[in-house]
């Protein structure tokens, strides 16, 4: 009995000792802190490695943005410069070569607006619409089918389709083109002609560029959505929307109408406000040409502007109006198309790895996931 109650009483004596041992170690705790007897653990030293190593990268984050900053601010200085000497160089180069091209053209603005442009247009559209065309007729280079946005379609191209888009095509641009080149001079005349000889400066051909690009996204889309209304969609807007997946050519292959209202008029927009010179309303015409011949092409080439969007647009036919993507976002009219990997591959590819080959769908990774 004795030896029992000895026992009991050590273990009451161990209790209380490591009772008070805990209290000496909160009361540690609490007057280092400055705070009330509260039972508090010291920071471990992995939550200290933790706040240094975030710490780091904050740091190393600031550096890296600062010298981007200090690079670009460097190049920008830099292209600009090297643009401005291109544009200007060896006294006056370009100003030289367009004085030579007027003295042997003559400098007739009616000339000079209507059949040098609609020479020009045409010319850039069949020679860069040409080299698609003969792809899609030969399917040769092989592994350029590699880059189809659509592949199996149109490998090859339907001769007698072809022909009644390149028939329509030709209409548009002398029966329909020419009568209203004839219309935007008389526009221009009436807003009032910029001289003729006289080059604009290089920084001014930039801004109008940007202007032009800005007024063409906001005419293109919201005729090329009046377009889809079901009052107009069936009569006019169906005939460009055979070709559920594009051909380059096929990209003024529509109704007179559209041509006029969707085609032609939101390009002019720009140059009407701006009273563009006739040298710049060629450059951005051009521009407009390779833009909507690389949207309709069917191709997702590397180092070319992505056309998956305008592709997806034919595909899906209510999503994608615009050219930018800009006035989609705001709409809402792109929602489901950025729900798709159709979207992620709607980037520059600045490699040669094929889009569907750098994102590829979905099913066909499960496939490959199955086989391993």
């Amino acid at each position: 009995m004795l030896k029992k109650n000895s026992n009991k009483n050590k273990s009451r004596r161990n209790r209380k000792l490591k009772q008070e041992k805990m209290l000496m170690d909160f009361e540690e705790d609490s007057s280092s802190s400055g705070s009330e007897l509260t039972p508090t653990r010291k920071p471990s030293s992995q939550h200290n490695q933790q706040n240094t190593t975030i710490l780091s990268s904050l740091r190393s984050l600031l550096l890296v943005i600062s010298s981007a900053l200090i690079c670009f601010a460097a190049a920008r200085n830099t292209i600009t410069w090297h643009c401005q000497r291109f544009w200007g160089a060896s006294g006056d180069f370009w100003q030289a070569q367009w004085d030579r091209f007027l003295d042997t053209v003559g400098e007739d603005p009616f000339n000079l607006c209507v059949y040098g442009t609609s020479i020009l247009t045409f010319c850039v559209y069949w020679l860069f619409g040409g080299i698609y065309t003969i792809l899609d007729i030969t399917n040769k280079p092989a592994a350029l089918r590699r880059y189809k946005i659509q592949p199996g379609t149109n490998e090859p191209v339907d001769t007698k389709r072809l022909l009644k888009v390149i028939w329509c095509v030709i209409f548009n641009q002398t029966v329909v083109a020419i009568p209203l080149a004839i219309m935007f001079y008389y526009a221009m005349k009436y807003r009032g002609l910029t001289n003729v000889r006289e080059l604009p400066t290089f920084h001014w051909v930039l801004l109008e560029l940007a202007i032009n690009i800005l007024l063409e996204e906001i005419g293109f889309y919201y005729s090329h959505r009046f377009l889809h209304s079901k009052y107009l969609y069936k009569y006019i807007h169906k005939q460009h929307h055979e070709w559920t997946a594009p051909i380059a050519v096929t990209a003024i292959y529509c109704h007179p109408l559209e041509h006029i209202f969707s085609n032609l008029v939101p390009p002019f927009l720009g140059i009407f406000v701006m009273g563009s010179h006739v040298a710049t309303s060629w450059l951005w015409f051009s521009l407009a040409i390779l833009s909507t011949l690389n949207a309709h092409s069917g191709y997702h080439l590397p180092f070319f502007p992505s056309p998956e969007a305008h592709d997806f647009h034919h595909l899906k036919f209510n999503q994608c109006f615009g050219v930018l993507g800009l006035l989609d976002r705001i709409h809402g009219t792109d929602t489901n198309f950025r729900s798709t990997r159709a979207y992620a591959r709607h980037i520059m590819m600045l490699s040669f790895i094929p889009p569907r080959e750098a994102f590829p769908d979905a099913n066909s990774c499960k496939h490959k996931l199955g086989k391993q």
